[in-house]
């Protein structure tokens, strides 16, 4: 039981940096629209990232079982943290470097589709790696990802900004999560 409630905290605090970062880029890109496409472009854009982390959450709970992408999960969680590091807490991310091209809605959803795609894989590998094979952890590290992300991601921002140790917090969980990756592909390589 302890080891679930560890499981719980540390899939909350995943999701908490996680998928802030995904609803912001979101609300950025639809920020370059008129009102009216700025609706449909944030629908869009959340439901493919819903689409996208139900899928990578199948696909991904598999494949944590195969020895060796354990440790390529691991190490790829690694590098999240150092840019999350860079971005989140040393606070270096400018936020105007996402390049949106307002032409047309369809560059705006391509742009927030291919953010999606990075964002839901790392989002979805923390979560299923901190999930350890728990089936009911990882579909609740799942929703409250979807909920975090189309509901509260500005308030997330701002706790963020705000109380730095949240940042720490998460960033945190994923390291644990990246090293447990790593240790347990060592060990049944070695």
């Amino acid at each position: 039981m302890n080891e679930e409630i560890f499981i719980f905290t540390q899939i909350i605090f995943i999701d908490l940096i996680l998928a802030g970062d995904n609803a912001i880029i979101i609300g950025m890109v639809a920020s370059k629209f008129d009102h009216s496409k700025r609706k449909k472009i944030i629908f869009w854009g959340i439901s493919a990232a819903v689409i996208l982390r139900i899928l990578f959450t199948l696909i991904t709970s598999y494949l944590l079982l195969i020895t060796g992408l354990r440790l390529i999960g691991g190490i790829l969680l690694l590098y999240i943290c150092y840019k999350l590091y860079v971005d989140i807490i040393k606070g270096e991310a400018n936020k105007k470097d996402i390049k949106v091209d307002n032409s047309s809605f369809s560059k705006a959803i391509f742009t927030i589709m291919m953010a999606d795609i990075t964002m839901s894989l790392d989002n979805v590998l923390s979560v299923a790696g901190a999930a350890k094979g728990h089936f009911m952890l990882l579909v609740f590290g799942l929703t409250l990802s979807i909920a975090l992300m189309a509901f509260a991601a500005n308030i997330i921002a701002k706790w963020i900004e705000k109380y730095k140790w949240i940042g720490w917090l998460g960033l945190f969980a994923i390291l644990l999560v990246a090293l447990d990756l790593i240790y347990t592909d060592l060990k049944l390589i070695l």
